[in-house]
């Protein structure tokens, strides 16, 4: 599956020790981050991750651009729970997208562990068949 991890810069650390805990699960999947986030979890957790640019510069609308076309199975958002923060547009079009095309979405610890733990389960295979860019679909269109 194609996983996309985003954690905001309070919550790199906490995103580092989920895939720390869950790097065996983990490592059986095509993980993409932002750029530090995926530089710091990489070496925290000895995962390949395949990074786009940093939040900052457009790395968060990278990912969006491949939730927009279904090529993501999973989103493991990390963000800020400051109280005082504002949600930001694309923050809002992440989650819009991952609603629009059925996309699992983990904003917390606690959703994550549930999400990982379906992943490891075969729980969300289901993806399988709708991610244009999954194993099961580039068979299909070979054989076409």
């Amino acid at each position: 599956m194609d996983i996309a991890i985003i954690a905001e810069n309070n919550k790199k650390e906490l995103m580092a020790q989920f895939c720390i805990a869950y790097s065996g699960i983990l490592s059986n999947h095509h993980l993409y981050a932002t750029l530090s986030t995926g530089r710091y979890v990489s070496e925290a957790a000895n995962l390949e991750i395949e990074t786009f640019l940093s939040g900052s510069m457009g790395g968060i609308e990278q990912i969006a651009s491949k939730l927009s076309y279904n090529e993501i199975d999973l989103v493991f958002y990390f963000r800020s729970t400051d109280s005082e923060r504002e949600e930001s547009e694309t923050e809002r079009d992440l989650i819009r997208l991952c609603d629009v095309h059925n996309i699992p979405l983990a904003t917390n610890i606690a959703t994550a562990e549930a999400l990982v733990m379906a992943l490891e389960s075969g729980s969300l295979s289901w993806r399988e068949y709708i991610n244009p860019l999954s194993r099961h679909n580039v068979k299909k269109r070979e054989s076409v």
